[in-house]
């Protein structure tokens, strides 16, 4: 399995200036043979790197390799052939693509860069987590990015650690992903919500407030508190799915998920025409997709099998006696069947109709 690795490098004074002065002069040379590439109609990387090998490492005086890593950098930002249309463009301070030519990991602490003025040591801070990757890993990817974000300079290094043996599956974990509360468990136990929700309102309260402003400090102000929201929603979301497969593992369960590809568009063809504006807001900001790629990831590292299940009727379906009746549903917290009387918390009534339904979608392999 391969991970990306963030990680933070402390350059002195001089070698802030050297690293800035090239990463501008790279992306200068992308420019230029981004130009070429939309002016020719050339994305082949092979091709392209014909047509302007010598002109551009003439004119930028780029060493052999970071010439070839720009052109590289351009024919992937073309690779999609719906996005050819338009003239791609390079921010001065966008990353630099390095291979294991002219960047070298000599250490725990320490990297090797290459600079318009040679090669330089630049310090970086690996924590405890990347270290302990880092030493297991099968290899560590000769590719890597140098990334300039908020004045800061990161590594983002790939490395490939060996996927763990998938785990004797004893049950299913079904888990319920919702707005209010961000996951249920079919073992009844909830994950955030509160919190996160009450973050978000005062944010989204602040948002409008910033954007009826319309100064170039709110303008400022609105892209802070956007990246510190989205860090935020971010950190939630490893410590929830963390947990969900610790705890999957720790029982040998499969965790049990329900496929909510297109959700905001299912939301909005429902059989209301229009949908308030607090709901808009709420699923425009809810990350489960995130939420879901992290516990992929996680699970599969962990040896833990992951199924996907139709969501319909989940919140509607009798756990006890499996009657379905939207009236069932009383509000957004309470289920009480209209058929049996069976009352249990909403939230945890559909996680336990969806591990059942995990359940349901292994058995004919059981028995082939």
């Amino acid at each position: 399995m391969l991970y990306t690795l963030k990680i933070r490098l402390y350059p002195s004074k001089e070698q802030t200036e050297q690293l800035l002065k090239s990463m501008e002069r790279f992306n200068s040379a992308c420019n230029v043979i981004s130009h070429i590439a939309f002016k020719s109609k050339t994305f082949s990387k092979v091709k392209l790197q014909h047509i302007c090998y010598y002109q551009i490492r003439d004119d930028f005086k780029l060493s052999a390799q970071m010439v070839v890593r720009a052109i590289g950098k351009v024919a992937e930002s073309y690779s999609d052939k719906n996005k050819r249309d338009n003239l791609h463009t390079f921010k001065p301070h966008g990353a630099i693509v390095y291979d294991d030519r002219i960047l070298t990991v000599k250490s725990i602490d320490t990297v090797s860069i290459l600079t318009l003025d040679g090669r330089i040591f630049v310090p970086m801070a690996v924590c405890e987590y990347h270290a302990n990757i880092i030493n297991n890993a099968l290899r560590v990817r000769g590719q890597a990015d140098l990334g300039y974000i908020g004045g800061k300079f990161y590594l983002f290094l790939v490395a490939e650690l060996p996927d763990e043996p998938e785990n004797v599956r004893d049950g299913f974990l079904g888990v319920d992903l919702g707005i209010v509360k961000i996951a249920t468990t079919s073992d009844g136990k909830f994950y955030s919500g509160a919190k996160v929700k009450n973050l978000r309102k005062r944010n989204f309260k602040m948002r409008q407030k910033l954007q009826a402003k319309g100064t170039k400090s709110a303008k400022r102000l609105l892209k802070r508190r956007r990246r510190k929201e989205s860090r935020f929603a971010t950190d939630v979301n490893h410590c929830i799915s963390k947990r969900l497969v610790e705890v999957a593992k720790g029982t040998k369960r499969a965790i049990v998920l329900e496929d909510l590809k297109g959700i905001r568009k299912r939301e909005r063809k429902g059989t209301r025409k229009t949908v308030c504006k607090t709901m808009r807001q709420a699923l425009s900001n809810w990350s489960f997709y995130q939420l879901r790629r992290f516990i992929e990831y996680k699970a599969k590292a962990a040896g833990v099998q992951v199924i996907y299940v139709d969501p319909r009727n989940t919140s509607r379906t009798c756990s006890k006696c499996g009657h379905i009746d939207k009236k069932s549903r009383k509000d957004q917290e309470h289920f009480v069947c209209s058929a049996c009387g069976h009352a249990l918390n909403a939230d945890i009534n559909a996680a336990l109709n969806i591990a059942r339904r995990g359940a349901d979608v292994i058995q004919p392999n059981a028995v082939a």
